[in-house]
């Protein structure tokens, strides 16, 4: 299916038939394509890139299509990458995460920081993490596939 052109978001390089690819909802979803491009926000003079996932009901492309600017994206795959890690060691605590202690790293980010911490203020924190535990070892293929595509891009890249 043919990602739409005359849309406010402008794509550049596309990802046509996501649905063939998309993790565990792949041939079963409404996620059609991926993009990045010229963000729908842009005003004059002010351009930003962004990512788009095409949703399509299967008579329209729909309006719960979601754009991000690329930076949340990235530190959306920070925030991926950095609990990923954080899972590795997480069984040595009782309750796979310390109560008194909830924050899990400090990462700098111009100039600030991007505080990840476990959320304490969920009243189901201590069946969410075991479930989100037991989802990552289950996906654990999908997710280290796109991980290790990532890691051999950022390599090439020089990073």
């Amino acid at each position: 299916m043919k990602i739409p052109t005359n849309l406010k978001h402008k794509p550049v390089i596309v990802v046509e038939d996501y649905d063939k690819i998309d993790g565990n909802y792949a041939l079963d979803t409404d996620a059609k394509g991926l993009s990045l491009g010229l963000a729908q926000w842009n005003d004059r003079g002010k351009v930003d890139i962004s990512g788009k996932v095409w949703r399509h009901t299967g008579e329209k492309w729909s309006r719960q299509s979601e754009e991000l600017p690329i930076t949340r994206i990235l530190d959306l795959a920070i925030l991926v990458a950095r609990g990923n890690l954080y899972f590795q060691d997480a069984y040595r605590h009782e309750k796979f995460y310390d109560p008194e202690n909830p924050e899990i790293d400090i990462i700098g980010l111009q100039g600030n920081r991007m505080t990840v911490e476990v959320d304490t203020d969920n009243p189901m924190i201590d069946e969410d993490i075991l479930l989100y535990y037991d989802t990552l070892q289950k996906d654990g293929e999908l997710i280290g596939e796109r991980m290790r595509v990532l890691k051999r891009l950022l390599d090439d890249l020089g990073y």
